[in-house]
């Protein structure tokens, strides 16, 4: 398979970036999308030229760690219908001849470190606020000690999946993380063990989602489609609801 791979460059996040086009040959369609990029690099350390920074770690789909916009899609899809990891997109997804466009994550808050490589700590430090419990519950419990109804121990573990790539920022055109954010917000909100600080969490979330510079959400829908973990669009109605809540409370609507 030949290919006209569209790469972005940009030597540092204060630099211009730019696309650039690269030629590569006999590409596998069994390949991954990454190790597409490694061929390409090692082509490109050949002939005397600085090879693309991108990010990856586990290549397994779990850390999510991988991500780019391949062909204006967070992670890409080439012709499958199922969001995935770029880690997990293989070259048979794409055609030969085919020109792909290779672009970082843009989003005020993920500024760009090195050509596809983008700093996510703003992500971190939106968890660092409030996503945990910090109740003493002593000891490991046996299990099912603290019952919880099945529906909602449904909901927060599909929630709990979210593996914080910031495709849903990605997609974004607001540059928003509520998808992200009301995932975390929805897996502590629904277990027993994070109710003490279930309002004064998403307050700080919501209050450190701002700080970061990410975008308002206007339910565009945009992050769910891409999301590699199928996070839906209810978590963001959930945190509302808490959000909502939460001011309530502080009038004394609440007791």
């Amino acid at each position: 398979m030949k290919l006209t791979l569209r790469v972005w460059r940009q030597d540092a996040g204060a630099s211009n970036g730019k696309l650039v086009d690269y030629q590569i040959d006999n590409i596998a369609e069994d390949m991954s999308f990454l190790e597409m990029l490694d061929q390409l690099n090692e082509e490109l350390t050949v002939a005397g030229i600085e090879p693309v920074a991108f990010d990856s770690d586990c290549r397994e789909g779990i850390c999510g760690t991988c991500g780019v916009v391949i062909n204006g899609t967070p992670h890409g899809r080439g012709n499958s219908p199922v969001p995935t990891t770029t880690c997990q997109l293989h070259m048979r997804s794409f055609n030969d001849g085919d020109t792909i466009v290779i672009e970082p994550w843009k989003a005020k808050a993920f500024p760009v470190i090195k050509d596809l490589v983008v700093d996510r700590t703003a992500l971190d430090r939106v968890i660092a606020s409030g996503g945990f419990i910090s109740v003493n519950t002593g000891a490991a419990p046996d299990a099912h000690s603290v019952p919880a109804p099945k529906l909602k121990a449904d909901t927060a573990f599909d929630n709990a999946t979210c593996i914080g790539c910031g495709a849903c920022v990605a997609a974004c055109p607001n540059g928003s993380a509520m998808l992200f954010t009301s995932a975390k917000i929805s897996h502590l909100g629904n277990l027993p063990q994070g109710q003490p600080e279930r309002y004064r969490r998403v307050e700080t979330m919501i209050g450190q989602h701002d700080a970061e510079g990410f975008g308002g959400c206007t339910n565009i829908g945009e992050c769910a489609a891409v999301c590699p973990k199928g996070i839906p669009l209810a978590s963001i109605s959930q945190l509302n609801r808490d959000l909502v809540s939460s001011l309530f409370r502080k009038d004394g609507f609440f007791g």
